[in-house]
């Protein structure tokens, strides 16, 4: 591992049990042949959805989510090389700016992973899959797409790095977009049919970044694992309604130095039933 770490903390899971959407239907006849007119109505952009799938009238909604998925994850890896090359004239860029664009390279391989997983999942079965693996890849689709508005607030949040936002905006809301069709074929296809539960609505306003960081509020143990990992001190804020509290923190280092070698085995650890009032469970993920 080299000795450089990624300065920013994984919130997109602390968030993702807030942000995430109940279960809703997969279809009876998803291996019937279908349209991809016909699929796209069940996306939240059926315009878009339409101009990335192809149009075969034998295909089904497997096959049409096979295909969001993959797509999704090759833009993945532009993206992540079109932050790296921004990164790489880090000779012009203020330190701010650089703290966002690493922010979004850490998002963007974390997307990646998830990605990747829920893709060898509808790669590797044409049927509805167990409650417990469907939710687990609605939670790696949502979180995507969190990671995605954190990036981007990041960036916003830094006035210094506005020249670079401009440049990823449109692949950011294009990416966006296609995670967004991804979610809701593999939701219309793979998930079981379950009652759908109220989601969870925030009860104050949402935190932002400041100077293109996220102000975090740990307990003194907490605080001493994050410093320790990060060899920064944590962001303070003045306004507590702006701070995001962390209930626990674990990291993940593929050296075994951490607490877990794979981002996957960290989120298995994370609790299930915890709600934002108690606090987030915090994952840092190390550089290598």
């Amino acid at each position: 591992m080299t000795s450089k770490l990624f300065c920013f903390l994984t919130f997109s899971y602390l968030v993702l049990f807030s942000l995430f959407v109940s279960l809703s239907f997969a279809d009876s006849n998803s291996t019937s042949p279908v349209s991809s007119v016909t699929v796209c109505k069940s996306t939240p952009d059926p315009t878009y959805c339409r101009s990335v799938l192809p149009n075969q009238t034998t295909a089904n909604v497997y096959y049409y989510s096979r295909y969001s998925v993959r797509k999704a994850l090759s833009q993945s890896r532009k993206f992540l090389m079109l932050v790296d090359k921004y990164l790489r004239r880090n000779s012009t860029l203020t330190t701010s700016a650089i703290r966002a664009l690493e922010d979004c390279r850490l998002l963007a391989g974390l997307n990646m992973d998830f990605l990747l997983s829920s893709f060898q999942t509808v790669n590797s079965t044409g049927r509805i899959l167990s409650s417990q693996r469907a939710e687990d890849i609605q939670t790696f689709l949502s979180a995507i797409l969190t990671n995605e508005q954190t990036c981007s607030d990041g960036l916003q949040a830094t006035a210094s790095a506005w020249s670079i936002k401009k440049g990823l905006a449109v692949p950011l809301a294009n990416d966006t977009k296609l995670y967004s069709v991804s979610l809701a074929l593999f939701t219309k296809g793979w998930v079981p049919r379950k009652k759908k539960s109220t989601a969870w609505q925030p009860k104050r306003k949402q935190v932002g970044f400041k100077n293109g960081r996220l102000p975090l509020k740990m307990s003194s143990r907490t605080r001493a694992i994050y410093e320790s990992a990060s060899r920064r001190k944590l962001l303070q804020s003045t306004d507590n309604d702006d701070e995001v509290m962390v209930s626990d923190i674990v990291t993940v280092s593929q050296d075994g130095t951490g607490n877990f070698t794979t981002i996957n085995d960290a989120i298995a650890a994370a609790p299930n039933n915890s709600v934002p009032a108690d606090g987030y469970f915090l994952i840092y993920v190390t550089e290598g």
